[in-house]
This record gives C-alpha cells, sequence and structure tokens, in this order.
C-alpha cells in the first residue's frame, strides 16, 4: 500500500511541478496577483510531494518490501538498517529520485527565502523550476519509476554492492547532489531575468548567496567522494581523471567561475552576459554529468547501469534545456551590454583572468572526457584519454590562476596599482620563493612548483586578512576587535583561497608518495618511506554480512614500533563479492596506509603506500567549503538586496 501512496504522489508531483512552471512563466505576463501568489504555494505543495514519496522509498527499503523490484534488486534484510537506507540511493531510480527531491528543495528553498525578490521575477525563477523538475518527474515515471511491483517477489534481496556498503554513501551523494542540483537556482534566475529584460547589481546581489551555497556543497561533495574513494577502493589515490570524476569536476569549475562573476556584476554592473552565460552552463554541464552517468556512453566505476531509453530520454530533456536557454540569451542579448568601466590593472581584470583560465581548464576537460567516447561513435577509432593527457594539459593552465589568487583579492576596484599589491606580498612572495629552491634543489621539480604555488596562495590570504586588521601595526588586542568586526564575506573568501592553496600543498606532496606491492611471510619486514614494515599474522574476523581475513602489520622506525593496523579482505557470501578494506593511519600531514590485496602460500600480498601530505587534500577543500558558507551568514547575503523602488517620471532630471 505505501509504494502505492508514493506512486501516486510522484504522479501528483508531475502535475503540480507542470502547473508551477506555467503559472510562473505566464503569470507575471499577465499581471496577476493570484497567479504571482499561487507559484510559491504550488512550489511548496510539490516539494511535500516528493519528499513523502521519497519517505515512502525508503520505508519499503527499511522494511524490506520485497515486492518492489528497486529493493529487491539493490537490498536485503540481512544488510544492516542504514545501509538498506543509503541503498535507497544506491542505484539508478532511486537516486533520480534524489535528485527530483533535492531540485524540489531548491524550489521550496526560494518560495521561503526569496520574499525580498520582486513578485514578477520570483514567480519566474519558480516557473522555470516547476519545468526543470516536470521534466525530471516525467523521467522518473516513464522510464525510471522506482515503485515498480513484482509478483511472486522473492524470499531474499539480492542484496547491495558491498562497495557501497560504506558510511561514505550517506554523505557523498546527498552532498554532491545537492551541489549538483543547486546551480539549478541560478540557472533559473539568469532564465527569470532573460524573461524579465533586467539584469542589474541588484540581480547579481540576489543570484550570488545561491551560487554560492551550492558551490559549497558542490565542493563538500566532490572532496567527500575524492576520501571515500581513496579509503574504499584501495586504489591509493585522490583522483584518477575518471570520466564521471570530470562530470562533476566540470560544473566546479565554471561554478567557480560563475561565483567571482556575481560578484563584478554586483559591485561594478560589468560582466553581465558573461556571468548569465555561466549560469546557463553551469547547470547544463551538471544535467550533462547527469546523463553521461547513466547513459552508458562513460564506462567508470561510477556509473549506473542503464538502458538506452533513459540515455534518449535524459538527451532529450538536455537538449531542450541548453537549446531555449541559449536560444533565449541569444534573443535577449542587446539588455546585457555591461555598464562598468575598469583598468587593465584592477579587481575586475584580476576575477576577468581568473575566469578565462577556469573556462580554459574546463573546455580541456570536457574535450578529453568526451572525445574518446564520440570518436569511437563517429569514426570506429578507439582511443584512451587518461591522466597524463589532463596533468599536462591542465597544470600549466592552473599556474597563472594560482598567481593571481595572490594577487587579485589586494587589488581596487575599477583602478589599482600593482607595485604596492607585491610590496604588502613580500614574505608570501618570499616564502613560496624559498620553498621552490629547496625543493628544485632535491630534483622534485613538480612537488617544488606546487608546494611553492601552495605556500603563496596560503600566506597571500593571511596576508590578505592580516592587511585588513592592521596586524602588527595596532597593539594586538585592536587587531583581534577588528577581526570579529570584519565582514564574514571577507572572511569567507579568504578561507576560500587559503583552502584551495592547503589542497595544492596536499596535491604537490602526493607527488613524491612512495608505493610498494610486497608478498610477506608472517614475521618479515620490508622498507618504505624510512618505514620498516612487518606482517605480524593473518587471522579470520567477523563481520555483520560478510566474513573477513585480517593482516596485522606493524610499522616501525628506528628499531621501535610505534604503530599496528589491520587491513582487511572481506567475503560477502550473498554476492560473492570480495572488497578490500584498506588499513590507514595519518597525522594530519601524511598517511600510511595498507592494503591486504590475497593470500600467498601461507603469506600476505600487500599494496604499501606512503603519502606525504595526502590529508592537506580534503583538509583544503573542506576549509574552501567552511569559507563559502562563512561568507554565506554575512548578513549582506543573507538579506539580499532589497527591491528598488521606481522613480516617478521627471524625477531623474
Amino acid at each position: 500500500m505505501i509504494p502505492e501512496l508514493g506512486h501516486f504522489l510522484l504522479a501528483m508531483a508531475v502535475v503540480l511541478a507542470c502547473v508551477q512552471g506555467i503559472i510562473g512563466i505566464i503569470g507575471p505576463t499577465l499581471k496577476d496577483p493570484r497567479a504571482l501568489a499561487a507559484a510559491p504555494l504550488l512550489t511548496l505543495l510539490h516539494f511535500t510531494a516528493i519528499a513523502l514519496s521519497f519517505l515512502a522509498l525508503v520505508w519499503a527499503g527499511v522494511v524490506s518490501d520485497f515486492t518492489v523490484e528497486n529493493i529487491a534488486d539493490f537490498s536485503s534484510s540481512i544488510v544492516p538498517l542504514m545501509y538498506r537506507i543509503t541503498g535507497v540511493w544506491g542505484n539508478h531510480d532511486g537516486s533520480i529520485l534524489l535528485w527530483c527531491l533535492i531540485l524540489s528543495l531548491c524550489g521550496a528553498a526560494v518560495a521561503l527565502g526569496g520574499r525580498q525578490l520582486p513578485a514578477t521575477l520570483r514567480a519566474r525563477v519558480l516557473g522555470v523550476l516547476g519545468l526543470v523538475s516536470c521534466g525530471f518527474l516525467l523521467f522518473t515515471l516513464s522510464v525510471s519509476d522506482p515503485f515498480t511491483r513484482i509478483w511472486p517477489p522473492p524470499l531474499e534481496g539480492a542484496g547491495m554492492n558491498p562497495i557501497l556498503q560504506d558510511p561514505g554513501l550517506a554523505f557523498h551523494p546527498p552532498v554532491l547532489y545537492t551541489g549538483y542540483v543547486g546551480f539549478s537556482v541560478a540557472f533559473a534566475f539568469a532564465i527569470g531575468a532573460l524573461l524579465e529584460g533586467r539584469i542589474d547589481a541588484a540581480w547579481g546581489r540576489w543570484v550570488r548567496p545561491w551560487a554560492l551555497i551550492s558551490w559549497c556543497f558542490l565542493t563538500a561533495g566532490i572532496t567527500l567522494g575524492s576520501w571515500w574513494s581513496y579509503y574504499t577502493l584501495g586504489w591509493g589515490g585522490y583522483w584518477f581523471w575518471d570520466p564521471v570524476e570530470n562530470a562533476a569536476l566540470l560544473p566546479w569549475l565554471t561554478g567557480t567561475a560563475l561565483l567571482h562573476c556575481a560578484i563584478v556584476v554586483e559591485k561594478r554592473e560589468a560582466l553581465k552576459a558573461w556571468t548569465v552565460l555561466l549560469a546557463i552552463a553551469t547547470f547544463s554541464l551538471s544535467l550533462s554529468g547527469t546523463f553521461l552517468v547513466r547513459s552508458g556512453i562513460l564506462n567508470s566505476v561510477h556509473s549506473f547501469a542503464a538502458a538506452p531509453d533513459q540515455g534518449l530520454f535524459i538527451l532529450a530533456l538536455l537538449g531542450i534545456t541548453i537549446g531555449g536557454s541559449l536560444l533565449l540569451f541569444a534573443i535577449r542579448a542587446p539588455i546585457l551590454a555591461g555598464a562598468g568601466v575598469y583598468a587593465p590593472i584592477s579587481r575586475e581584470s584580476a576575477l576577468v583572468l581568473n575566469n578565462i583560465f577556469l573556462c580554459a581548464i574546463a573546455a580541456v576537460v570536457f574535450t578529453g572526457t568526451l572525445y574518446p567516447p564520440f570518436a569511437n561513435l563517429l569514426f570506429g577509432i578507439q582511443l584512451s584519454v587518461g591522466a597524463p593527457f589532463f596533468n599536462q594539459t591542465v597544470l600549466p593552465l592552473a599556474g597563472p590562476i594560482i598567481l593571481a589568487m595572490g594577487v587579485g583579492p589586494l587589488l581596487r576596484w575599477k583602478r589599482a596599482d600593482m607595485l604596492p599589491v607585491l610590496q604588502r606580498l613580500w614574505l608570501a612572495g618570499g616564502i613560496a620563493l624559498l620553498v621552490l629552491i629547496i625543493l628544485t634543489a632535491t630534483k622534485h621539480l613538480i612537488a617544488a612548483l606546487g608546494l611553492a604555488g601552495g605556500a603563496w596562495v596560503v600566506m597571500a590570504g593571511l596576508t590578505d586578512l592580516a592587511d585588513r586588521i592592521r596586524l602588527f601595526r595596532v597593539p594586538l588586542g585592536q587587531a583581534l576587535g577588528r577581526l570579529f568586526s570584519l565582514p564574514r564575506a571577507a572572511i569567507g573568501a579568504a578561507l576560500g583561497h587559503i583552502g584551495f592553496g592547503v589542497s595544492v600543498l596536499g596535491i604537490a606532496g602526493m607527488t613524491l608518495a612512495q608505493q610498494s606491492v610486497v608478498v610477506l611471510k608472517p614475521g618479515q619486514p620490508t622498507e618504505l618511506g624510512g618505514y620498516s614494515w612487518t606482517l605480524n599474522d593473518i587471522h579470520d574476523a567477523p563481520g555483520p554480512n560478510y566474513s573477513q581475513r585480517v593482516a596485522d602489520v606493524s610499522i616501525g622506525e628506528g628499531g621501535h614500533t610505534f604503530l599496528t593496523l589491520h587491513p582487511a579482505r572481506r567475503i560477502f557470501t550473498a554476492q560473492g563479492t570480495t572488497t578490500n578494506d584498506a588499513a590507514i593511519h595519518t597525522n594530519g600531514l601524511q598517511d600510511i596506509y595498507v592494503v591486504f590485496a590475497d593470500e600467498q602460500n601461507g603469506g600476505a600480498e600487500l599494496r604499501l603506500n606512503w603519502h606525504p601530505g595526502a590529508p592537506l587534500i580534503w583538509f583544503g577543500g573542506l576549509i574552501m567549503a567552511l569559507g563559502g558558507f562563512c561568507s554565506l551568514s554575512d548578513r549582506r547575503l543573507r538579506v539580499g538586496a532589497p527591491n528598488r523602488k521606481r522613480l516617478p517620471k521627471g524625477a531623474a532630471a
């Protein structure tokens, strides 16, 4: 009964989303106050219907209702409760329903939090979100129904993919999807403003918080997903330039550019056309990632198995969304002329430089990801584009961004002088140069450049904060008082840059990592990374729905053992699958990482890894997200821009 109720609510949500879209788009044209007031109400009803439908699917997973095909195929009664819940979105159909839920939540947030928006703009934004949601809900009902029944039901479900039986499934997809789908609000603001025929500083201030919160979630989602794959897959890496990883990186790159452009629109009313185009491109890339993951075009450990009709439906939805928005952009282009004028050396120019290189990186990643499947489709050519291509093309483009990140925040708006800025950055430049010289002498050029660049960005961010509070120029107590009185947006921006620099330090440190695959007998030692690694024992250990073999590995230095790790091989009998559970020890600056790969002749095949700097990669990502949330707490962003009152005729004169 409950699955039928969930299916009915899903069908009701389609109707509500469709009506929301129609009224939201047409209502402002009719200038009907009732239509303008109805759009937020329909949005809240639409969200409520999807939320209850989603809870119905979760209930089916919790009680192991195997008459629901989705539950029978991807769950079982012996799976722990947490994974019966998270497994709901660990498959194609359930993940699409989660996507629809988050999309409707974004609409509800605009309906409740956008009361200061002009009524016509809010209605149009909600209308666009309703139409997008309607498309995805139709996809869910027609070719991806999570409530499909089967009869007779199996006595036991097929079980859950062992790799997904991890707490990472609880936080990574919801956070990542919130970032993906959140950019639909910026997209809706762009389309709504094009329909409205008005894009100004107030619009930039309205759109900026929504773009920022989406960017925060996407940053956190990518960071948590990278960490999850790092400790779950046992490959010992943090980023593999996997096609689906690239699909998440692309909207992050353009979303970062969008975030900076919105600042220019708000402050200077410049780059309006570029900002609108970035809003369209960012959400379009989010939709493209959804298509690529679910169409079967890309082969990836992250991809969902999908039927051809599912891929065709998403492709059609993608074509309508992107094609329609770009057509509207072309028609409305004349209203997007920028009003701001700025010198070549200014903060605006630094942000433009930032945008150029971010979009260049996005173009390179997009080409490297999609060229191989399309070359195979069109010409029958089998190509493989891997990490060497991306490293050699992306790293040179990242260099100018790193340099500009240090200088840009200290430049003045409209017109600036470079010499005073460089004088304030003497300490950051000196530390970066010192790091570069020391590490270049060790013949680790890539690590030297990366660590110097990371140090430059971190120290420049700290210099920006120190300069704002006049550290060392006024008494310490007074400086701390100024710190607490700074706008949180300024602190958040500095934290975002510092977090990026910390991640760069971690990535550069990982270029010095050492790995070794060895077969050891109990009591036999080996050396790696300046440590002694010894296999002590191999023994059995029970698990909730698996059995496992555990290897005890001790790590020592200077003849003294300071650590024992317990990597394991888990055997899931229901699926007939064996997975590796890596054992990782971190001190915040480096990881000691062991994988129990196999048993051989009474010994163990071990993959030993020494990873300097690895924790900094994820610390940096979380610091970036924290900086974004800190900026969101700034009252100027939470309150938004007030409605501009129309002047009476003749007042301008």
